[in-house]
């Protein structure tokens, strides 16, 4: 009789266990890995609010109208100059960007008021610290996030 003989190697039940952990773990990573449509809407408009903050900010320090112009595709911020709107296009932060998530549906409550481009949306910042409280919202297939402005210099991703 062999009354010491020790076992070598993993049983089968021990090797699926470990499968299992395995298979479950790549899983859950390869999810979070891949970020869905809504994670990268909300990520855009994260980064916007910040950039209407920024410009709301820069409008009542240069003493200048600002706005925000955004169409499907992109946006920019212009700066009023004495008789036209100019890009802004020395500062690197409020530089004309495509959206990441292109094409996106966006509309602005209350609707903008007076003439302008119907293919682009326009914001625009005063040289005063109260604004029109507004709702700019972005769309992407079924997905939906608003930016939310409080006219007194408050941006809220909902």
């Amino acid at each position: 009789m062999q009354r010491g003989r020790s076992a070598r190697g993993f049983t089968l039940v021990e090797v699926m266990v470990v499968m299992v952990i395995i298979g479950i773990t790549l899983g859950i990573v390869s999810l979070n890995a891949v970020p869905s449509t809504r994670q990268n809407l909300e990520n855009e408009a994260q980064r916007i609010a910040l950039l209407l903050q920024l410009a709301r900010d820069e409008a009542i320090v240069r003493n200048r109208l600002i706005a925000f112009e955004a169409n499907s595709e992109r946006y920019r911020f212009l700066v009023r100059n004495e008789t036209t709107w100019d890009p802004v296009t020395n500062d690197d932060l409020l530089r004309e960007r495509p959206f990441k998530s292109a094409p996106l549906v966006l509309l602005l409550d209350p609707p903008p008021q007076g003439p302008g481009n119907s293919n682009a949306l326009r914001i625009t910042f005063g040289r005063e610290p109260v604004d029109r409280p507004f709702v700019l919202t972005l769309g992407s297939g079924d997905d939906r996030v608003a930016i939310r402005a409080d006219g007194v210099g408050h941006f809220v991703v909902e």
